[in-house]
């Protein structure tokens, strides 16, 4: 048994500080009580379940959207079924557009990296799509419209660029792309309206340029210069259609700044042992990223939920489920639930 201030201290050193359940065990001792690190991880799992609710109804949430952004990354998870130990599993991330009035941060763990978990993760959602060109998203093509992201574009530039360590040699490409990176940042805080103004009359001319130059540039395929230019190439509608819509971003950042919050958690845990763990994983990232986003205080949000959440009947209706979700937790602190 663990009181819900225990259990939303572990998982604040786990999810929020990075600091694995093994290694929690000398801190816990130290103030008394003798852990062990299974007991933990049986209370992440036990109340990852408890709080699920919490953590469906963003999902929910995050398909009514209309702008989204997603990313992946690999998972290890040793005890799967029907796969080896080293074998590779997925985070999938989706979230709202930075522009959106409640943000939300949604992990979601699939035993691979099919297009059907694309399907999975993203039913019900009919709208835009802001992600990399890994193909498993054409899967969701014909309900979703695919928006690129420079940010992916620009990396192989600058890695071609980079290719002598001693003397960096940007590409026309590159510095296209800078500029065009330079003049997004000068946007950055403009409404809507005025970003789209402004990419229709300074960023469009300097998209047809770059896809002039990458048109006429003579250079071998297999170079790093010519995988940079095909890649870009293969994604030019997707990055085209940045112009369309004043409310997304040039690049698919955020969803990466949100994805490198689990990747330091992962050097950290290193693996889930099963794939029930992993899930859990993926529910308290969700509930604790939505948190910091809107600049909610997560220990004491994991606690709230710990506490209250355990109280609600079984089948409890969303619209009761409505003043657990973070941009609602501080007016809902002092709620009691029904029992």
């Amino acid at each position: 048994m663990a009181s819900p201030s225990l259990v939303s201290e572990v998982a604040y050193f786990k999810y929020v500080l990075g600091t694995p359940l093994y290694r929690q065990k000398n801190f816990w001792k130290n103030q008394g009580l003798d852990l062990s690190d299974k007991s933990m991880g049986n209370w992440m799992i036990t109340c990852a379940q408890m709080v699920r609710p919490i953590y469906d109804l963003l999902h929910e949430k995050l398909t009514s959207q209309k702008l989204l952004q997603g990313d992946e990354t690999p998972y290890q998870v040793l005890q799967e079924p029907g796969k080896k130990a080293t074998s590779k599993s997925y985070i999938w991330l989706a979230r709202t557009i930075g522009r959106a009035e409640n943000q939300i941060v949604y992990y979601h763990y699939a035993d691979s990296r099919a297009g059907k978990v694309a399907q999975q993760l993203y039913s019900g959602f009919e709208g835009v799509l802001q992600c990399d060109g890994y193909y498993g998203y054409n899967a969701i093509s014909d309900s979703v419209e695919h928006v690129g992201c420079w940010a992916h574009v620009r990396r192989k530039f600058y890695d071609d660029a980079n290719l002598d360590k001693d003397h960096f040699k940007p590409s026309i490409g590159l510095e296209l792309i800078n500029r065009m990176m330079k003049l997004e940042r000068k946007w950055q805080t403009s409404s809507s309206t005025d970003r789209f103004e402004a990419r229709q009359k300074f960023l469009k001319p300097m998209i047809n340029k770059f896809w002039q130059w990458c048109d006429r540039v003579n250079v071998l395929p297999k170079t790093r210069l010519g995988k940079a230019i095909s890649y870009a190439q293969g994604q030019r509608a997707a990055l085209n259609r940045v112009l369309l819509y004043g409310e997304i971003d040039f690049t698919n950042n955020a969803s990466e700044r949100n994805m490198k919050s689990y990747v330091i958690g992962r050097k950290n845990w290193l693996f889930s042992t099963s794939p029930k763990g992993a899930e859990a994983n993926a529910i308290w990232m969700s509930l604790i990223q939505t948190a910091k986003a809107n600049r909610v205080n997560v220990r004491e949000y994991i606690e709230f939920l710990l506490d209250k959440v355990s109280q609600l009947p079984t089948f409890v209706k969303d619209t009761e489920l409505e003043a657990y979700l973070p941009w609602n937790y501080l007016k809902s602190r002092e709620l009691t639930p029904r029992s």
